[in-house]
């Protein structure tokens, strides 16, 4: 890896690096918009996101984590089976992109047991990750640690420790800790500053911000804490061409296509300034304690 400003002092640190496999029609955000039963009419663009996504990947010698939908892995199962076979880790995003939130305990125990068997019938390897839709785990759906535990993961990437109008827990711990005896979460990483959490690790923000300010919170979370981060990023975000929803509202419509054509330069810088590995990879062998209460 070339060192660089960002990477100088902490190039022994290597960060998680996390892709939502789920198309653009699939966001939550669009869920007022977009009937799910409408989601096999639509054009469907992840499969060559995700090929773009690879050979970044492969250019610059990193594997990363695919967070991927129980859904699209259905449609798409060559492109499953491609992801794993270049080194990366498959990992669920549950079936068809329910946030936890909305589920009984029931049907979330459902959903993610029906991902976890068809991501792990694809791929011929034990899927130990999952991710919530939206960040949707927090006070009032804990129930959903024991469900993942009871399904067979090891870990969860299902909190951000942020306040947000859709999702966020932002009391909780900042980074790894043990929720089950068998069950870690690792959280969405933050930077704290002025008594707050600051998202600093992907999604809309990375577009967002200035890619300097990016890289100086994940740079400051390494040098100074000395933990990896976890940044997350959707194929559809590289997708410039991707189908523009009609009579969205002004909010969506902005957090949605943001400096869309940017995103893509943006992710080859990062892939250049940090070192990047997969979730379990990074994860699975710590000792990781319980959360302080």
């Amino acid at each position: 890896m070339t060192t660089t400003a960002a990477s100088a002092g902490h190039s022994a640190i290597t960060n998680a690096l996390t892709i939502d496999v789920e198309d653009y029609f699939q966001v939550s955000a669009f869920a007022p918009y977009i009937a799910r039963s409408d989601w096999d009419s639509r054009e469907c663009r992840v499969e060559r996101n995700v090929d773009r996504i690879l050979a970044m990947l492969d250019e610059h010698g990193t594997h990363a984590t695919f967070f991927t939908l129980g859904w699209i892995a259905e449609r798409y199962p060559r492109l499953i089976q491609r992801i794993a076979a270049e080194g990366h880790e498959v990992a669920s995003h549950g079936y068809g992109h329910q946030r936890a939130s909305d589920l009984s305990e029931a049907a979330f125990h459902a959903d993610v047991g029906s991902a976890k068997k068809i991501l792990e019938d694809l791929c011929g390897a034990a899927v130990n990750g999952y991710r919530a839709p939206s960040f949707s785990i927090g006070p009032a759906n804990l129930w959903a640690f024991e469900c993942l535990a009871r399904a067979g993961y090891r870990y969860s990437s299902s909190i951000y420790p942020i306040r947000h109008d859709h999702y966020g827990m932002p009391d909780a711990p900042r980074f790894a800790h043990r929720v089950h005896d068998e069950l870690i979460e690792l959280p969405i990483t933050t930077l704290r500053l002025f008594n707050r959490n600051l998202p600093s690790s992907g999604g809309g923000y990375f577009r967002l911000l200035p890619y300097a300010m990016s890289r100086w919170m994940i740079n400051r979370v390494n040098a100074r804490e000395q933990e990896p981060a976890i940044f997350y990023c959707h194929p559809w975000e590289i997708d410039v061409d991707q189908p523009r929803i009609a009579g969205i509202d002004r909010k969506t419509r902005f957090r949605h296509y943001v400096n869309i054509d940017r995103m893509e330069p943006r992710l080859a810088c990062l892939l250049r300034d940090f070192r990047w590995g997969r979730m379990d990879h990074i994860f699975l062998d710590r000792n990781v304690s319980p959360a302080v209460t």
